[in-house]
């Protein structure tokens, strides 16, 4: 990690870390306020196999505020669609925020085979300015974007979505309310015990 930073430090480049998540209408169960003696009840139908899934950036640069970027997929249970992101989907994210950030990136990612295969690795090499580094194995606690999932995922808690389009309007909500908010940002890198840049 150390040397990634140096390495920021000397391009002037962000410091961006990378994760995926999905979320199904199966909500998460939370505890939630009630008058005494009426049980809330949530009706859920959760029908088919629906899934939104997530693929999101936290970045850090010092003297610019940290930035979350994301990019949402919609699996309606159909045969043939995909179900979750592949390599050109994660190089697309890649270059909107390279768009975005207007600068050079030091990514910093797990070792989720569509990280580490041949052709993720020909497309990270097709572009000068990316810089990737690996987290160590089974470290999810040293990636900030876990904490943003947390986050989102618990406010979805006991969540009555009944259809993927009410699923994936959701999901985004919860991003963006985050997504502006570079204190909060900040804070989930401070939470892994790393230093900011």
């Amino acid at each position: 990690m150390a040397s990634g930073k140096r390495l920021a430090g000397r391009l002037n480049a962000w410091i961006c870390f990378a994760d995926e998540a999905g979320q199904t209408l199966h909500p998460a169960k939370a505890t939630t306020w009630a008058p005494r003696g009426h049980t809330p009840v949530v009706k859920v139908t959760a029908k088919g196999n629906v899934r939104v899934s997530i693929a999101g950036l936290v970045c850090y640069r010092p003297g610019h505020p940290s930035r979350l970027i994301y990019r949402t997929r919609t699996y309606r249970g159909r045969k043939g669609d995909p179900k979750g992101f592949r390599e050109p989907d994660f190089a697309d994210l890649l270059d909107a925020a390279h768009r975005q950030l207007a600068a050079p990136i030091v990514l910093v990612w797990d070792r989720l085979s569509g990280h580490k295969s041949t052709r993720m690795r020909a497309l990270i090499a097709d572009r000068p300015w990316l810089r990737v580094y690996l987290l160590p194995g089974y470290a999810p606690e040293l990636n900030p974007v876990e904490k943003v999932w947390s986050t989102m995922k618990r406010s979805l808690a006991n969540l009555p979505a009944t259809t993927a389009t009410a699923l994936t309007a959701a999901v985004k909500n919860r991003l963006k309310r985050m997504q502006y908010r570079a204190g909060i940002i900040d804070g989930y890198l401070t939470a892994t015990g790393l230093s900011p840049p």
